[in-house]
C-alpha cells in the first residue's frame, strides 16, 4: 500500500524504512484491475532500466511484481473498508550486486543501518498488508521478508514492517480507490483559507527494519512515532512529528529522538 500510493498522501513524512529495499522509480508497464461483485483487485508490473541506467535509484535491472487484495467490507455509506493484501516481487541487481541500506525515516539523516555491497544474482520480495478504515479511524500493518541469492554472504534474509493507527480530529475520513487498492489525499471539510479549522489527524506508528542476515551484520532499527497533521486546505498541510528510535549495530546500542517540522504544497 505505503510503497505504490502517492507519497505526498501518506500519513507520516516518510514511508516506512522495510519498503526502502525496494525502489521507487524505473521504466515499465504495469496492469491495474478491479472486481467489484467479487472485490479482487489486483497490479501487476514488469520494470527495466533502460531509460533510468544511469540514475542513482537504478539497482535493479528487472522487476516483476505483483500485488493481489481482497475487500471483506466495503462500504461507501458508512465509510468503512476492510483490505487485505499479498504481494510479492522478484528482481535481478544491476551488475550482480546489491546494497541494502535506509535512513530512519529522516531523509536528511544518514542511513542508520547498511550491509554494506555484497553479490547477488536475483532476490524475492514478499510482503502483507492489512487495513482497516472506520469513518475517521485507520488501523494497518505492513510487513515485509526481503530474501538475496547470494552463496558468498550466506543467502541473506532480511525483515521489517510497521503497525499505524490514526485519527482525523475534525471528522474528515481518508478515501480509498478501488481502482489501485490505495488510500488518497485527505479531504478537507473547512478549509483554513475559507475561514474553517481545515482537517486535523494525530496518528502514532511503530516500524522496524532487521539487516542482520547471513553472515552480514547491517544492524537493527526501530522507531516510533506519534504526529500531528494540520490540513489547512486540500493543497495545503503542516506535519509536526515526534520519533523516538533505537539502533543496534556494531554490537552497540543507541537511541536517536527526532523532531520533525514540514509544509507540504501539493498542486493537483
Amino acid at each position: 500500500m505505503n510503497k505504490v500510493m502517492n507519497g505526498y498522501a501518506g500519513w507520516t513524512m516518510e514511508r516506512q524504512m522495510a519498503i526502502d529495499v525496494i525502489p521507487i522509480l524505473a521504466d515499465g508497464v504495469k496492469w491495474l484491475g478491479y472486481l467489484p461483485k467479487q472485490r479482487i483487485l489486483w497490479n501487476l508490473g514488469m520494470f527495466t532500466d533502460w531509460l533510468s541506467k544511469e540514475q542513482s535509484f537504478s539497482t535493479y535491472k528487472w522487476q516483476w511484481v505483483a500485488r493481489i487484495g481482497w475487500l471483506p467490507i466495503y462500504s461507501t455509506a458508512d465509510k468503512t473498508v476492510l483490505h487485505v493484501g499479498v504481494n510479492y516481487r522478484y528482481g535481478e541487481p544491476e551488475n550482480g550486486a546489491i546494497r541494502v541500506r535506509s535512513r530512519p525515516e529522516v531523509n536528511p539523516a544518514p542511513r542508520f543501518i547498511d550491509t554494506g555491497e555484497f553479490q547477488s544474482n536475483y532476490s524475492n520480495h514478499y510482503g502483507g498488508e492489512i487495513y482497516y478504515r472506520s469513518g475517521p479511524w485507520l488501523f494497518g500493518s505492513e510487513i515485509y521478508s526481503h530474501q538475496f541469492n547470494s552463496s558468498t554472504v550466506g543467502n541473506p534474509v532480511f525483515y521489517g514492517g510497521d503497525i499505524v493507527v490514526t485519527y482525523m480530529v475534525t471528522g474528515e475520513s481518508r478515501p480509498y480507490n478501488t481502482a489501485t487498492g490505495i488510500f488518497g489525499f485527505v479531504p478537507v471539510n473547512k478549509s483554513v483559507f475559507k475561514g474553517g479549522p481545515g482537517a486535523w489527524e494525530v496518528l502514532c506508528r511503530y516500524s522496524t527494519l532487521d539487516l542482520d542476515g547471513g553472515t552480514l551484520k547491517g544492524g537493527k532499527f526501530w522507531r516510533i512515532t506519534p504526529m500531528v497533521n494540520w490540513y489547512l486546505s486540500k493543497d495545503v498541510r503542516l506535519e509536526l512529528a515526534y520519533g523516538y528510535g533505537v539502533l543496534d549495530r556494531f554490537n552497540l546500542k543507541g537511541a536517536t529522538q527526532f523532531f520533525q517540522c514540514r509544509i507540504q504544497f501539493t498542486l493537483l
